[in-house]
């Protein structure tokens, strides 16, 4: 059997049975296409810049569903924390945090100590918590604060997103370590609302795919990955076309989409993907779902 289609740790998947082929397609991937390992060099650069009183800043802006989550995980996963056996503690060089759904300092330190799996109690003062985040932050030796999702600060009023604003403001300050701010569109408004905070963050877009050879190259990668017996060509004029319709340019719906398309092609013995299981996988592209919505609210 011809399997130059695939890496050779994923020909190595072809002998697990059906069912375990199925988890691995299923399973999270990375693909380090130009536009991520770019993002990710950048996010390098930060672990090991120097403290100083102006620590730079990263605001990394892209839509829903286009990637921007699983490149946090990817650094994250590059740099886990140290048990450290020999010191007098636990060693964490990158913290990634979701931002609450309001902007709220007080949740927002809860969610640090939880993380953390530092005691603490809800009903504390907002400085008290305050004072033990940043202790432990410093104790753990943090170099990174990523906070996912800070485009929830427009969930607040104008007085409560100036306070979380501020937050990061002092934080950064007191740590002297880089934040690095990760959200959609909203988020360069959210910081928009502090001209100090926003001359701090250096915006890095994460655009939408066109259909041109990166996109031809990220299918070809993707094929490699993807435990089928048959090679499936999905960078071919047709099926690149396709693919690119029913993703319409976000890499987590193309994910989506291929998964979905690959156990397909296992269940049913096509172990190809091709028009036909594209035609069978039941799939919504992402403006049919809205337009659904809206019809449905």
């Amino acid at each position: 059997m011809n399997v130059d289609h695939l890496t050779e740790a994923t020909s190595r998947l072809l002998d697990l049975d059906d069912a375990a082929r199925i988890e691995r397609i299923r399973s999270p991937r990375w693909i380090g296409y130009p536009r991520a390992k770019e993002v990710l060099a950048k996010l390098e650069d930060l672990l090991i810049y120097p403290k100083s009183h102006r620590m730079p800043n990263l605001l990394i802006v892209g839509d829903t569903n286009n990637g921007k989550t699983m490149l946090i995980e990817r650094f994250c996963a590059q740099h886990p924390a140290d048990d450290n056996p020999g010191g007098d503690g636990v060693i964490i060089p990158v913290l990634s945090i979701q931002a609450p759904p309001v902007p709220d300092e007080g949740r927002f330190y809860n969610a640090i100590l939880e993380l953390l799996f530092a005691p603490y109690k809800p009903n504390d003062r907002v400085d008290k918590k305050q004072l033990q985040v940043v202790k432990l932050l410093r104790y753990v030796g943090l170099k990174i604060l990523i906070i996912d999702e800070i485009h929830h600060v427009l969930a607040g009023n104008l007085n409560r997103q100036r306070a979380f604003l501020n937050v990061l403001k002092f934080l950064g300050n007191e740590l002297q370590v880089p934040i690095v701010a990760v959200g959609t569109r909203d988020a360069f408004r959210a910081l928009q609302t502090d001209p100090q905070l926003a001359n701090r963050f250096e915006p890095d877009l994460l655009p939408r795919w066109e259909i041109n050879n990166e996109f031809l190259r990220l299918l070809a990668s993707f094929e490699r990955m993807l435990p089928l017996r048959e090679a499936s060509d999905l960078h071919s004029e047709a099926l690149a076309s396709r693919l690119f319709s029913m993703s319409e340019g976000y890499i987590g719906e193309l994910s989506r989409v291929l998964t979905k398309a690959a156990t397909y092609a296992v269940e049913s013995a096509a172990e190809r993907i091709d028009s036909k299981v594209l035609d069978r996988i039941d799939w919504v592209s992402p403006s049919d779902r809205k337009r659904q919505i809206d019809r449905a609210t």
